[in-house]
């Protein structure tokens, strides 16, 4: 574990997605591009198969609820809502500690 270790915030978005998925690639690395620039922003990971999950990792609330704010992200929302999902659920956790191995 890091040494001087700061708790920060994991937003983790697993959805499925519907037949109609053109312009998904596309909106999903923009929304990741525009996310990096975003204050607060500290990293992402992503897995799509027959569920997707994508974690981004945030400083604080304030960022998070910034991002779910930000106008591009708001119309990105809804073309998933209308076009791309046929489900998808939210969590937002406080990550106290963290670990890896290589």
């Amino acid at each position: 574990m890091k040494q001087n270790f700061k708790p920060y915030y994991a937003v983790i978005f697993t959805s499925t997605q519907n037949e109609n998925v053109e312009g998904y690639s596309e909106m999903a690395e923009k929304m990741e591009n525009l996310a990096k620039q975003q204050d607060g922003f500290l990293g992402i990971d992503s897995a799509r198969n027959d569920v997707g999950i994508t974690v981004s990792y945030w400083e604080s609330l304030e960022a998070i609820k910034d991002w779910k704010q930000n106008y591009d992200h708001l119309k990105a929302q809804l073309k998933g809502r209308n076009q791309w999902y046929s489900w998808y659920n939210v969590k937002i956790c406080k990550v106290e500690r963290e670990y890896s191995f290589n």
